[in-house]
């Protein structure tokens, strides 16, 4: 993806620490067993924070903010493509929603160390990049990049920039209601029936993904195409890399499909496929069942 000097969105809110060493690494204690034991049960909590910091064990001390940004050539590109990507998916949505005659409310990206406080509660890099409803917000440990790459097997640049575009499909969900309607569904059915629900709603914002990778598709930058040549496929083989049928299997060794939140490793990939193919709302209603199964079945 070409990004280099390109504009940076103004929402975004830097809460790295600045001690100087390699930006992400977890400090909480637990090392990769608890990166690991988290990952899974964030996704079967269906993406409670509380739940995952409790199962770490204790509560997680907040991260240290400091004025000052950790000096690595690195990050500072890590940070810089971010704001970029947020930068382009501002316009994608501005436009979109004026063109629906509504008003869109930019969200903002807050990139952080270790941990963070958020409305939606207290949550370590150990949780990965999420979206909080209450303030607004996607979070963002940066070091989440290299996870893709060596955890994951997610190389490229746009690997990231689809992961950060599914967080703001969840605030364009948000925006429409969509959020809302699901919070009154899950305080009236089960855990295990509210999962299918969750996964339905992960799908979509995959899928919202997709449209905006359309519309990247169709951008220039200094008179070159923003997306070259193989970003497609990043973002496809981080989708395949953490569905939940995917990471349970490397995680625990076996599937439970009542637990899934997010939808299997093929229905993340067809979901995204399907936007990118359409770029449109009206074909994103992975509420309906005619649809889910059409793209499941992809």
């Amino acid at each position: 993806m070409r990004w280099r000097g390109d504009r940076q969105s103004s929402n975004v809110e830097d809460r790295s620490g600045s001690s100087g060493r390699p930006v992400g690494k977890i400090a909480t204690g637990g090392g990769i067993g608890v990166f690991l034991i988290a990952i899974i049960v964030f996704f079967i909590s269906g993406g409670d924070l509380n739940t995952v910091t409790d199962t770490l064990g204790g509560g997680i001390t907040p991260a240290t903010y400091e004025t000052e940004n950790v000096s690595s050539k690195e990050y500072t590109d890590q940070k810089e493509f971010a704001a970029v990507v947020f930068a382009h998916l501002e316009d994608y949505w501005d436009g979109e929603f004026a063109e629906r005659n509504e008003t869109y409310q930019n969200p903002k990206l807050v990139l952080f160390t270790d941990s963070v406080n958020s409305a939606c509660g207290q949550a370590s890099s150990q949780v990965g990049p999420f979206y909080c409803p209450a303030d607004q917000n996607v979070y963002l440990d940066l070091s989440f990049a290299d996870e893709l790459t060596n955890k994951y097997g997610a190389t490229g640049d746009y690997a990231m920039a689809y992961v950060i575009a599914h967080e703001v499909g969840h605030h364009v969900q948000n925006e429409l209601g969509i959020s809302k309607q699901l919070d009154k569904i899950r305080q009236r059915v089960s855990e295990t029936e509210y999962n299918k629900y969750s996964v339905r709603l992960e799908l979509q914002a995959d899928y919202l993904a997709g449209c905006f990778s359309k519309y990247l598709a169709g951008q220039t930058y200094q008179g070159q195409p923003i997306l070259e040549e193989g970003d497609i496929d990043e973002a496809i083989t981080a989708a395949n890399a953490i569905g939940d049928d995917t990471l349970q299997k490397e995680y625990q060794g076996y599937v439970v499909p009542d637990s899934f939140t997010h939808g299997t490793s093929q229905q993340r990939i067809n979901w995204f496929k399907r936007g990118y193919k359409y770029g449109d709302l009206e074909h994103g209603d992975t509420f309906n069942e005619k649809n889910l199964d059409l793209a499941s079945a992809a």
